[in-house]
């Protein structure tokens, strides 16, 4: 069910024996770019054609704004609603934590003073097809509106039948958002970086998605803002030492497999028994499990065991790993976490599985995939924002770094630049310079 790789021999070149969940030489790139080039030619009509063929039919309509979205609450079931509205409260508070005063610096006469500001118009992805996420409307969206973006957009694939479903217009209401968008895949992320006759272009593009999806964003990614990290199939690593519940185990690899192809479920073990065991427990849950096929697909491909000596080398593989979620169910889990560096986001303990962060923990369900939480992290308001220096000097700072200015402009051949600061020391020289520093 799941490939086995014994790791207690090997000495930290674990790089040349685990498996990545997507080498870039098979990536679609040609694809991915025939859709833009597309969408930038021919706008709406690429968008109902492209939707037409890999949604099922064009959106009907293209565009809901706000009354469209408040209409849907009323037809979904009051108490998934409820959950809607406690899960963005969870993820508003937790947000609302990340903001940052305006912050001032003061130096040689010199005030510097660091304001963060928002983008003007985000764009949200919200995948769609296998399953619907309203989830991720509210863990893009609400992050957005937290850090004070003015206008959210969403861009989510229809159903068959070419409409938005209910529970995902209603969480787009709950969360704020302006206009959701029935347009999925790359053409979606297209629409949002250049803009169509409907969908004006928006300044960041958020949200994970399908291999399309990611690869299309990291296409415009010179165009419009867009998080350095690859938001694509989901992943989970699991860290036991068999104290933990194979139960507990086998369900939460099942939890990632059953979002469907390309993702990656590892299962880092320190002796076969706790495998077997674990997996003799997912064929029991898998019996009845409504999504069986999705997850026995994934777990076939993406399904891995790392075999390992201790808990010291379960994370260094898990670092290698770098994956979207990693649980460390052991008993020694508080000691070995400080070890962790590479991850998108680390649930301690039998009672912390992964999907408490996908609905309300409150940290953005958005997190870094194909080994890319090596550099990059979760969704948060600096992904909405940017950093504006204000920078104020006096007479004293012209005095103070004047004649460096010149020197260093002097060094680079930059003469209007020197001459831009003899200018202002000239005016100045009835006062004494200041000592060169």
């Amino acid at each position: 069910m799941l490939t086995r790789h014994d790791l207690r021999t090997v000495e930290r070149d674990y790089a040349a024996v685990l498996p990545r969940p997507m080498d870039d030489a098979d990536a679609p790139l040609d694809i991915v770019r025939s859709i833009i080039a597309d969408v930038r030619e021919r706008g709406d009509d690429a968008i109902n054609e492209l939707g037409a063929r890999f949604d099922g039919a064009a959106a009907d309509p293209l565009e809901l704004g706000p009354d469209e979205l408040a209409a849907a609450v009323d037809r979904v079931d009051p108490e998934i609603v409820a959950s809607l509205r406690e899960a963005a409260a969870s993820i508003e508070a937790f947000h609302l934590s990340q903001r940052a005063p305006a912050h001032t610096y003061r130096h040689e006469g010199m005030t510097i003073t660091q304001r963060r500001q928002p983008v003007d118009r985000a764009g949200c992805y919200v995948p769609g097809g296998r399953a619907w996420y309203p989830s991720t409307v509210l863990m893009t969206a609400v992050p957005a509106r937290a850090a004070g973006v003015p206008q959210v957009v969403v861009c989510v694939p229809p159903k068959a039948d070419g409409k938005v479903i209910d529970v995902t217009l209603a969480a787009a209401s709950i969360a704020g958002v302006d206009t959701v968008y029935a347009c999925g895949g790359a053409q979606a992320i297209a629409a949002m970086a250049y803009g169509t006759q409907t969908i004006d272009p928006v300044d960041v593009i958020v949200g994970p998605g399908n291999v399309f999806v990611a690869l299309a964003k990291r296409e415009v990614s010179g165009i419009v803002g867009v998080p350095s990290a690859f938001a694509g199939p989901s992943e989970i690593c699991v860290v036991t030492d068999g104290t933990a519940d194979p139960r507990y185990v086998a369900i939460d690899l099942m939890v990632q497999a059953e979002h469907g192809p390309d993702g990656l479920s590892w299962l880092i073990a320190y002796d076969e028994a706790t495998v077997d065991a674990v997996e003799s427990a997912m064929r029991t849950l898998l019996e009845s499990a409504p999504r069986r096929s999705d997850i026995e697909s994934t777990l076939a491909v993406g399904g891995h065991v790392a075999l390992v000596r201790d808990g010291r080398q379960a994370v260094e593989v898990a670092n290698v790993i770098a994956p979207e979620h990693l649980q460390l169910m052991t008993e020694d889990a508080d000691e070995i976490v400080a070890d962790v560096r590479h991850a998108g986001a680390v649930f301690i303990g039998e009672m912390a599985p992964a999907s408490l962060g996908d609905y309300i923990a409150g940290p953005s369900h958005v997190l870094p995939t194909n080994g890319t939480a090596r550099f990059g992290g979760a969704l948060g308001i600096d992904d909405f924002t940017k950093d504006v220096h204000i920078v104020s000097p006096s007479a004293d700072t012209m005095r103070w770094a004047g004649r460096h200015v010149e020197t260093l402009a002097t060094a680079e051949g930059l003469d209007a630049h020197a001459e831009s600061v003899r200018l202002r020391l000239r005016d100045l020289s009835d006062e004494p310079l200041g000592e060169v520093r």
